[in-house]
């Protein structure tokens, strides 16, 4: 069974989980085929974003509990390896959340650069309830995400955001009706898809990066010398003129 589907389709890779017996439960195997499909993706001139789903009702239930009885650091890294692999990624990356995202479910959606929720999503941390401290860099994640209070809440409180909720507390950044989750990932990740593809990773990258800056004029810094290079691009030649004849013809 192919644990993970990939399609490419108008500039937009998309990876579901295909577990859906199993709620998406991430195991050894599917991890494998995520990090194949993500260097598939990568190597792919003609993939420019890439949205990340589950087949069936859920996102993903979590980490296989029958590895995690037995967890060294080193099973845990292999697991951890099927969100750390898109979190990762140079390409910009949408989490269309259709159902319930658990423990390292959760993780893979925290991992992606955008979250789009369905109504019936749920973010579940799901770690301390079942006796387990967090994992993956997760607090990590939600902290840096929604702030320490609403990490605290979802956390150590163990409060379950459904979909709307998540956009209120800005967990997601968008809220859906179930049956429009899928356009809306699409048309989020068709911006990306219509940009020349090189800016869009060395734009995702710079965004990254000012992650430790901490001043204005260290922002403009680090921003001059990627916008001087593509101004001398042959796409912005390219964009610039068709800009101008769409001004002179509607003139």
């Amino acid at each position: 069974m192919t644990l993970v589907i990939t399609d490419v389709t108008d500039g937009i890779g998309t990876l579901t989980l295909n577990a859906p017996d199993t709620r998406n439960t991430m195991t050894l195997p599917m991890v494998d085929e995520i990090v194949a499909a993500m260097d598939a993706f990568e190597a792919d001139e003609a993939c420019s974003a890439v949205i990340v789903t589950g087949a069936g009702p859920a996102f993903c239930a979590g980490a296989d509990l029958g590895n995690l009885q037995t967890a060294t650091a080193e099973s845990l890294g292999q697991i951890y390896e099927g969100f750390l692999r898109i979190s990762r990624s140079s390409l910009p990356t949408i989490a269309a959340v259709n159902g319930a995202a658990v423990g390292a479910g959760m993780n893979l959606a925290l991992g992606c650069d955008v979250r789009i929720a369905a109504r019936r999503a749920k973010f579940d941390t799901r770690f301390l309830q079942i006796g387990l401290h967090p994992g993956g860099g997760h607090t990590w994640m939600q902290r840096r995400i929604v702030g320490p209070q609403t990490a605290m809440a979802t956390v150590v409180f163990s409060e379950v955001l459904d979909g709307a909720e998540a956009e209120r507390l800005g967990l997601a950044h968008r809220c859906v009706d179930d049956a429009e989750l899928m356009s809306a990932a699409r048309s989020l990740a068709a911006g990306a898809a219509s940009a020349p593809r090189e800016l869009v990773m060395i734009t995702k990258r710079t965004i990254a990066e000012m992650a430790d800056v901490d001043t204005h004029s260290a922002a403009v810094a680090k921003e001059l010398d990627p916008q001087v290079w593509t101004a001398h691009q042959p796409w912005f030649a390219e964009r610039i003129a068709a800009l101008k004849a769409k001004i002179s013809s509607k003139s």
